[in-house]
């Protein structure tokens, strides 16, 4: 029925990065309430303006064609949702060796008190096996997940063009809530896959762990062709135009990072607890050899004072949360060089301790190297002392 007449009201929890780009998608067509406890989140899609750094969000807010509202209210929030859809942060907890799903568990608890027949999509990353465990702990609620593939910047342009939709149970509820995603995208032929939601989850962590292992590789490749004085570029180039490899993702970097790589390879090998490995492993350890070696690059070009342009983890994107530079500045603060960060996104006037500053000429004129995970336009009259391995200019 979803996919054919819509529904009545669909709740979302969360306005990140997932939340906000399944609201704005669903709310082109359906009635979606946002529910976030931060408020001033709320207050701004109540004056529609995005959460976060998404033109396409941004675009489809300023217009007047949604059918979207905001709220910290919990109990206005989920009465009469035909659909509850949970994307809650789920970091990665060192300690446990698993996801902190205890956001998740909180909405639960919020749907079995508000909308006890609401159907209920996870899209949250979770362990594999958590949403089968959780149907048999909460038998009287129709529980699903159904995972996201989305950029941090790119994330509505994802949803309305998916590569794929996946929902984990084989249930009618299912079926029509894949046929709801795709009816409110703007590409109509993505494949829908229907698999049990164990499966599903196992994709997500799989399908990032990939993408992991692929940034991994050419950082390794890039790591090498400077070990021997090779240029990388050329090397890039030449393995990438087989068209079993392909041009995409194969930029050198310092290293994966962001909100999903670097937790999701992490709970993927906790997953392989007692299952033989040797990939998974090596995927994660080599992200943490990367910054090794990036921070001893930088040592050798003995810096008086290290400067750092930017914060976030790529072009387009406002989020630095786990970007692989802060790995490095970690590394190179540790061997005592003076360091300061150039981050305009930035409000606080220290990171890791770590003095900020907001203009980028006295940025530049304070520091002997500048170190850029990206370059940029506005650090190229200054190339002459920046340190990045980026080669191509992309991802």
């Amino acid at each position: 029925m979803y996919g054919e007449i819509g529904v009545k009201k669909i709740t979302v929890v969360g306005a990140g990065y997932v939340g906000l780009s399944n609201a704005v998608l669903l709310s082109r067509q359906s009635n979606v309430t946002v529910l976030d406890i931060l408020p001033d989140r709320v207050k701004s899609l109540q004056n529609r303006k995005s959460t976060v750094h998404d033109k396409d969000i941004d675009l489809h807010l300023s217009g007047n064609d949604l059918f979207l509202s905001a709220t910290t209210d919990r109990k206005e929030a989920y009465t009469e949702a035909d659909i509850v859809i949970i994307a809650t942060p789920t970091n990665y907890d060192t300690n446990s060796n698993r996801f902190d799903t205890s956001s998740v568990e909180q909405a639960l608890f919020d749907v079995c008190q508000f909308a006890p027949t609401a159907l209920v999509v996870i899209k949250s990353t979770v362990p594999v096996g958590f949403t089968q465990d959780t149907r048999k702990r909460l038998e009287h609620l129709d529980i699903i997940f159904s995972p996201e593939f989305l950029r941090e910047g790119q994330a509505l342009h994802d949803n309305l063009y998916p590569s794929r939709i996946i929902v984990g149970n084989e249930s009618r509820r299912s079926e029509d809530f894949a046929k709801l995603l795709l009816a409110a995208s703007a590409s109509k032929d993505a494949p829908i896959l229907l698999m049990p939601s164990t499966e599903a989850e196992s994709v997500k962590l799989f399908a990032n762990t990939h993408l992991a292992m692929r940034v991994a590789f050419f950082n390794e490749l890039d790591t090498y062709a400077m070990s021997r004085g090779l240029n990388s570029a050329q090397i890039v180039s030449g393995v990438c135009l087989d068209p079993r490899i392909g041009t995409h993702y194969n930029n050198p970097s310092f290293g994966y990072g962001g909100y999903c790589l670097p937790k999701d390879t992490k709970q993927l090998l906790a997953n392989y607890a007692d299952v033989p490995q040797v990939l998974i492993k090596a995927i994660v350890e080599a992200n943490s050899t990367r910054k090794d070696f990036i921070a001893d690059e930088i040592m050798k070009r003995s810096p008086r004072t290290v400067g750092i342009y930017r914060l976030v983890m790529k072009a387009g994107s406002d989020n630095f949360r786990s970007s692989s530079v802060q790995g490095v500045i970690q590394r190179i603060k540790a061997k005592g060089v003076e360091v300061l960060i150039y981050e305009p996104s930035y409000d606080g006037e220290e990171f890791l301790q770590i003095p900020v500053i907001n203009e980028l000429e006295p940025f530049k004129a304070r520091v002997d190297l500048i170190v850029a995970n990206r370059l940029s336009n506005e650090i190229e009259d200054v190339k002459h002392k920046v340190f990045t391995r980026d080669a191509f200019g992309k991802d």
